[in-house]
């Protein structure tokens, strides 16, 4: 909006507050599983008054004065006042997949590097559409359209290792932090891989594990294979043709304390949070049949899969 109002006066007089809430106006401080702190429990309601006023009003309340954008950084559980997004010291550091990441436990998983890869061994998994990875916590609006569910589906922070057990959740984490490192910005996974399908989907999840293991879900993403290169000319894949994937996470602001670790989580489903993909290519809206896509996950000099971290300097 700042960049493609209507006029001067739109694009010099955006405004954004985010903390650590979900669709309505915060209750607590707590969402999910997760306590932010007092800060976090702010009276939205108040700022949005002073909006208005100045607006409608035409009443002075100083909000013109102020930053553009204000943000709750997880981790150190603050605000921050802003004036550019993403900021516009971000260093987007990319942090490289390295092999072993498919198991059934959290032993023996693979490693998330700075380090580019050597030739590694692929990493393989098989998605299957009847039994989809399923959404636990997440980037969720609300959770009232599932509360009928024998396991609502609630929005923010819930801890990942029951799905990080999975055959079909390929793991990747950096050993403990030496300090703290902060992560606020855009972020986005580029991903090498290979399906048996003729359309499949590549998921992303940025992970903050603490030191006692709980693995705090941060930021996700999808992408269905058909829309790799464009979302108005649809492209099936070509079975065991290697691809390039571009997995827009949604964008946080997050400090990953010292002691904790980033961890990457890669799988071919986030249901219902998202929609099944059912493998075949057949029409999105009608198509029915089921089949299991084969996954291959490169990480080599050729194929170098990273996701792109916006590293903020302290």
């Amino acid at each position: 909006m700042a960049e493609g109002g209507g006029s001067a006066l739109a694009r010099a007089s955006q405004k954004a507050m985010i903390g650590p809430w979900s669709h309505g106006i915060p209750e607590s401080s707590r969402m999910g599983e997760i306590d932010f702190g007092p800060d976090a429990f702010v009276d939205v309601a108040r700022y949005e008054q002073r909006w208005y006023d100045h607006w409608l009003k035409g009443t002075d309340t100083g909000i013109m004065q102020e930053p553009p954008l204000r943000l709750f950084v997880m981790g150190t559980n603050t605000w921050r006042d802003e004036h550019e997004w993403p900021l516009a010291r971000t260093q987007f550091t990319p942090y490289y997949l390295h092999s072993g990441g498919r198991a059934n436990s959290l032993v023996g998983d693979g490693t998330l590097s700075p380090d580019e890869p050597s030739n590694e061994p692929p990493d393989r998994y098989d998605y299957d559409p009847e039994n989809p990875v399923p959404s636990i916590g997440g980037n969720n609006s609300t959770a009232t359209w599932t509360e009928k569910a024998e396991e609502p589906i609630i929005p923010g922070p819930v801890d990942q290792r029951p799905i990080e057990r999975r055959d079909d959740v390929l793991v990747y984490t950096t050993p403990p932090l030496e300090r703290d490192l902060e992560v606020t910005g855009p972020m986005e996974v580029v991903l090498y891989a290979a399906s048996s399908g003729r359309d499949t989907d590549f998921t992303a999840k940025l992970v903050d594990v603490f030191p006692n293991g709980y693995a705090m879900n941060i930021a996700e993403g999808i992408l269905r294979g058909r829309f790799r290169r464009s979302f108005s000319e649809p492209d099936l894949l070509q079975p065991g043709e290697v691809d390039e994937f571009r997995i827009r996470l949604v964008p946080t602001a997050n400090v990953f304390r010292a002691g904790h670790r980033l961890r990457l989580d890669i799988s071919s489903s986030n249901f219902p949070r998202f929609d099944r993909n059912l493998n075949t290519g057949d029409a999105l809206a009608t198509g029915t049949r089921m089949v299991i896509a084969h996954q291959t996950v490169l990480h080599t000099p050729q194929h170098p899969s990273h996701i792109l971290v916006p590293v903020i300097p302290s």
